[in-house]
């Protein structure tokens, strides 16, 4: 991918295949197309159409090649845990093509009016019961190709994210400057330290959304809906707090690092399900420590997204990693504090 003009969605004969391929699945299904399917947005590494029909909107969504994972892992999981993943009328795994049922409205539309956070009470409680579940399935998650973010292997990845100094834009416009990129090359040590004291709680390895927000979040009748796993992992399950928490920080409009009441009583229920495996004080401990982990996770995900892009597009995302390298030195530094 060079620039947006130059993205697979736009390619006439690929739009081609794909909408006879939704009309072919629609009606295999006895499912009847009722007006123009249509791209609500795209983006460099997903696209989305919505498809009109008689048994209401179908969604249609493909992945570039380096998420391409996304299909095969959601088709696992909606196999998994019928009930709370995407109802499909069809997949092609082998080109990252799903074909969704609508799962109804996005819980933003829940708590951004109002900016009330309470509709993620019942989410997060069965967001952990299913990461507790996925923990027997670590194995077959990695066989799926997709990235192995687990604490034994991170450091390494630590490592590797460092190699290349051009990644953090030092002293320039939104990148570290010498100063920090100095700190952050003297954490290789203090980051190894950091996920062996956070595997040391014992939590089992699960799966990390990736992109734990309100916008990924569907609810339809009392029924929830996860989808959108393209930026998922197998690493440590806490990790997936950091978009939650900033997901309610955007919503409610408070300052970054912001921990209010409520937010307290979303995380206690989170956890609760987790004390099967340790103390309450001992989770909130392993918690704390998974913010600079998370960090650094959320750091590489996006590395290996801007370094697929051409230059255009690669000018207009490279500033986060350079901020979620900062956004890590802030939470080491509270850890040492």
């Amino acid at each position: 991918m060079s620039n947006p003009s130059q993205l697979l969605w736009q390619d006439l004969d690929w739009k081609k295949q794909v909408r006879e391929w939704i009309h072919a699945q629609a009606q295999r299904h006895s499912i009847l197309v009722t007006g123009e399917i249509e791209q609500p947005h795209m983006y460099a590494w997903s696209m989305v159409l919505h498809v009109p029909t008689y048994q209401g909107k179908l969604f249609f969504k493909a992945t570039a090649h380096e998420t391409i994972y996304e299909a095969a892992l959601t088709q696992t999981l909606a196999r998994w845990f019928p009930d709370c993943m995407p109802e499909f009328v069809a997949v092609d795994a082998g080109r990252g093509w799903m074909l969704m049922r609508d799962g109804g409205e996005q819980l933003r539309v829940s708590i951004r009016p109002t900016k009330d956070i309470a509709p993620w009470k019942p989410v997060i409680k069965r967001y952990a019961e299913v990461q507790i579940g996925l923990a027997e399935h670590v194995t077959e998650m990695l066989s799926l190709r997709i990235p192995d973010h687990r604490l034994s292997v991170l450091p390494a990845r630590f490592h590797q994210l460092l190699a290349d100094e051009s990644n953090f834009m030092i002293d320039q416009e939104k990148g570290l400057t010498s100063a920090d990129w100095q700190q952050v090359k003297g954490m290789t040590s203090r980051f190894e330290e950091i996920c062996t004291e956070l595997a040391a709680y014992g939590i089992p390895d699960s799966l990390n959304h990736g992109d734990f927000h309100d916008g990924n979040i569907l609810l339809r009748d009392g029924r929830i809906t996860f989808f959108d796993w393209g930026d998922a992992s197998v690493t440590h399950p806490f990790v997936s707090l950091r978009t939650f928490f900033v997901s309610i920080e955007i919503a409610l409009d408070l300052e970054d690092y912001s921990f209010t009441p409520e937010m307290a009583e979303l995380l206690d229920i989170y956890l609760e399900p987790w004390q099967k495996f340790a103390s309450k004080e001992d989770l909130l401990k392993a918690y704390q420590l998974s913010k600079p982990v998370a960090s650094i996770i959320k750091a590489l995900a996006w590395h290996s997204t801007i370094s697929r892009m051409g230059e255009d597009m690669h000018k207009e995302y490279a500033w986060i990693v350079p901020e979620l390298m900062r956004e890590f030195l802030h939470h080491e530094k509270t850890l040492s504090g």
